[in-house]
């Protein structure tokens, strides 16, 4: 008898462990876009400066990529910024990358090449423009830097771009009227009163080369108004991506006291190539939603990614991979 039960034993376990295997072969089946296996091999992925959003951001990205594609090799490239990123990836030396849609524009207005290769993947999250002064300095306005000397970018940055922009739109030749340098926001902050009056930045808020610096120094944000914005719409072209906003008061406590700084935005997205492979960008695409969260706790502006707008890639048309996810998680 005892022989008996004990057969019946193993047969029930053995039916137990068939059944959980075909649940977590129906759950792993579910979870994973048409039941693939995760796509494997290199990419690259160009950033930013080290101190900026931008490469925080990729690093929290590959980190998570590990996770749900553990074959992928995701290679962080820095660079000076939305300039050079885009160009990378439109020439084929990077796969992947973030840049503002002002820098994707201007890009594509020039008919440089590649240009029509360039395909969007997600909306991200805004950059804002952040004029930065010694908090005991007499500029008050971006008209009052004319004679100052100001950090304006990196040359293929979209920080000089935007600096340049402005400058222009108050009547302020970069190159005459200001002893111009081009500092990032990797050297920018330690400059800052010695050698420089002011610097331009534009990233997500806030930034972790600005947080360190509020600990220890004194500064400030000069306002930009919506007069100022409504200038840069004037001049046309990729200038129709600045809109007016206000930084919030939580973007860096200790300096705005409470306070909300009048100044224009520029939405960031993923870019990529007309030729990259469609499984991998679905399967990307898929991470960097599903991560929002994880990544959004170490990058504050990373919890502003949301499914309802990720779709809007202006002036980007979606990669056919991004397409086919956001159909596959459309209500």
């Amino acid at each position: 008898m005892s022989t008996l039960f004990s057969r019946i034993g193993r047969r029930r376990t053995a039916q137990v462990a068939v059944a959980g295997a075909v649940v977590l072969g129906l759950l792993l089946w579910w979870l994973l876009p048409l039941g693939e296996k995760p796509p494997s091999g290199t990419i690259t992925f160009s950033t930013g400066t080290r101190a900026g959003v931008y490469q925080k951001y990729g690093e929290l990205l590959r980190a998570e990529l590990r996770k749900d594609m553990p074959g992928l090799d995701v290679r962080l490239m820095t660079s000076a910024g939305s300039q050079e990123n885009v160009e990378r990836v439109a020439s084929g030396k990077a796969d992947f990358t973030i840049a503002a849609a002002d820098a994707v524009e201007t890009y594509k207005l020039a008919g440089s090449p590649g240009a029509d290769k360039l395909r969007g993947v997600t909306r991200l999250y805004d950059d804002y423009v952040q004029l930065v002064v010694p908090s005991d300095s007499d500029i008050q306005s971006v008209a009052d830097l004319r004679g100052k000397r100001v950090a304006i970018g990196l040359p293929d940055s979209g920080v000089r771009l935007i600096a340049t922009r402005l400058l222009k739109a108050v009547g302020i030749d970069p190159e005459q009227d200001i002893t111009p340098s081009a500092d990032g926001i990797d050297t920018g902050p330690g400059r800052l009163g010695d050698e420089l009056d002011a610097f331009f930045w534009s990233g997500g808020v806030p930034t972790d080369g600005l947080k360190q610096i509020a600990k220890t120094s004194a500064f400030r944000f000069v306002p930009i108004g919506d007069d100022l914005v409504t200038k840069l719409h004037e001049s046309g072209g990729a200038t129709r991506y600045y809109r007016t906003t206000n930084m919030p008061e939580s973007a860096y406590p200790t300096v705005q006291n409470g306070a909300v700084v009048p100044t224009m935005a520029v939405s960031n997205l993923l870019v990529t190539r007309a030729d990259v492979d469609p499984r991998l960008t679905e399967w990307l695409t898929r991470t960097v939603l599903d991560s929002r969260d994880g990544i959004g706790a170490h990058v504050h502006s990373a919890q502003l990614v949301d499914l309802r707008t990720a779709i809007y890639t202006d002036p980007l048309e979606l990669h056919d991979g991004a397409r086919r996810y956001y159909r596959s998680v459309k209500p």
